[in-house]
């Protein structure tokens, strides 16, 4: 890692050549009016429906074909709601919270609440060029994908109702702070110079680390070490990464907020860490395990589309190439510590966007160069340590914020609607038990014919149906 991190000093960026002086009468002209510049606002709303897709389908197929086919349509729900609840909630308050006008460098106001304010023209401190409401629309893609991670951990024990609870309060009390800290004006963490260009910790880290909590605090799945619990449809996973890749330039590019060189530069970035995370994972598999895998390639793409998240708009290729080099095999060990370390994170969160998060915040401030983008700040490798510092600063106040307060909203949702799903529920899956649906039919036969056998699984399912018709 050591060789790999210092070809980092030989990356040099070539500086773009310096403006040309203005005249002076142009110098001496005072300052134009915001306006409207037609092809960035096309290419914000374009990236925001890139992100969104990210959701669904993308990430509901690559977690929905992770699972076991008794859980698929509960999964592909969580993703498909997610996009609702939360669109709801960043309409009402969420964006106020979020980037509305600064209290104390924590929290945004509430004088955007039901977006009142928030209208056609641009708002300087975010914007020049787009309206208000497309930057608004485009930050909600964000907040909608971030609790959609978090479900991967979970995924298979808990309740529809508490993910419901839990997903409201966490993107309120978790997200929307976290967002304003780093994004928002006045924000503490973007005041004191952490660079995140597309979500490095407002997104992965904090997804991670919140899921570590909640695989903590739910509990290991019924079987778990004892019982197969493989995948049982990877070609929907390996379609799901590939959206997810495609709509990872949506993601990184778009929060160039113009369609301009730097958008370019980050495009070129995502994709080439991507491609070099899913041959590190490919291959670190391949030497210690004896044999590449899809499933293994396919997260490893994801894990490098993870780290160059907070760096794309600050590194140039060859340093996304060595961060998502990295970024394959730091995330595939990672994931097989799981097991060793006692946990249940049913789709690898942790490892995938936890780790992967917080090595892509952490090469941030190795490898950024203002010679890719004025705006940011030069890392390590090319001459600024404290970029680092700062770094890892952000990455702490992260893992703080969502620790305490994912634990915290687990422990309410646990006291009020309960967290996980009974057990005779969970053995019959959630597709039955919590939507009573089925993802599959069996054998060409009907469900009923399946429901009528003599099997555990089987007779588990009858228990839960007659459960649900003594409920009503």
């Amino acid at each position: 890692m050591l060789v790999l991190a210092t070809l980092g000093v030989a990356v040099a960026q070539t500086p773009a050549p310096a403006p040309t002086a203005p005249t002076s009468a142009a110098a001496a002209a005072p300052p134009a009016a915001a306006k409207i510049d037609k092809g960035d606002t096309a290419w914000m709303l374009t990236s925001s429906a890139l992100v969104l897709m990210m959701t669904a389908p993308g990430l509901a197929l690559f977690y929905g074909g992770m699972v076991r086919q008794k859980n698929a349509l509960a999964t592909l729900m969580q993703s498909f709601i997610i996009m609702a609840l939360i669109s709801v909630q960043w309409v009402l308050w969420g964006y106020s919270l979020a980037f509305g006008p600064d209290k104390g460098g924590i929290i945004g106001g509430l004088e955007w609440i039901g977006l009142r304010g928030v209208g056609a023209q641009p708002y300087d401190a975010y914007s020049k060029t787009i309206p208000h409401q497309a930057f608004m629309l485009f930050q909600m893609m964000f907040a909608i994908i971030t609790p959609a991670l978090i479900t991967g951990a979970f995924a298979e024990r808990k309740k529809f109702s508490a993910f419901l609870v839990f997903t409201l309060l966490w993107a309120t009390i978790v997200y929307d702070p976290l967002a304003h800290w780093v994004w928002g004006d006045g924000g503490w963490l973007k005041n004191l110079g952490a660079l995140d260009f597309a979500g490095g910790t407002v997104v992965h880290i904090s997804s991670g680390v919140s899921a570590l909590v909640c695989a903590i605090v739910l509990g290991k799945r019924k079987g778990y070490g004892h019982q197969p619990m493989q995948p049982h449809n990877l070609p929907m996973t390996v379609m799901g990464a590939a959206l997810l890749w495609f709509g990872w330039f949506g993601f990184n590019a778009g929060s160039a907020l113009e369609a301009n060189g730097l958008a370019a530069s980050a495009f070129l970035a995502t994709n080439t860490a991507a491609a070099s995370a899913a041959l590190g994972w490919m291959f670190t598999e391949w030497m210690t395990r004896g044999k590449p895998t899809v499933l293994g390639a396919a997260s490893g793409a994801v894990a490098g589309l993870v780290a160059i998240t907070p760096a794309s708009g600050f590194v140039g290729p060859m340093s996304a190439l060595i961060i998502g080099a990295i970024a394959g095999a730091l995330c595939y060990s990672a994931c097989n510590l799981k097991s060793k370390l006692g946990y249940d994170d049913s789709l690898d969160v942790v490892g995938v966007h936890g780790v992967g998060g917080t090595w892509g915040a952490l090469a941030t401030g190795l490898f950024a160069s203002k010679a890719i983008n004025e705006a940011g700040a030069d890392g390590l490798f090319f001459g600024n340590a404290g970029q680092l510092r700062t770094q890892l600063i952000a990455v702490l106040a992260t893992y703080a914020l969502a620790v305490v307060l994912t634990w915290v909203i687990l422990k309410v949702v646990d006291a009020t609607v309960g967290l996980r799903v009974a057990d005779e529920d969970e053995v019959a899956g959630l597709d039955l038990s919590q939507h009573s649906e089925t993802a599959y039919v069996f054998g060409g036969g009907s469900y009923s014919e399946f429901t009528s056998g003599s099997g555990a699984f089987a007779e588990a399912m009858r228990a839960t149906e007659a459960k649900a018709r003594a409920a009503h």
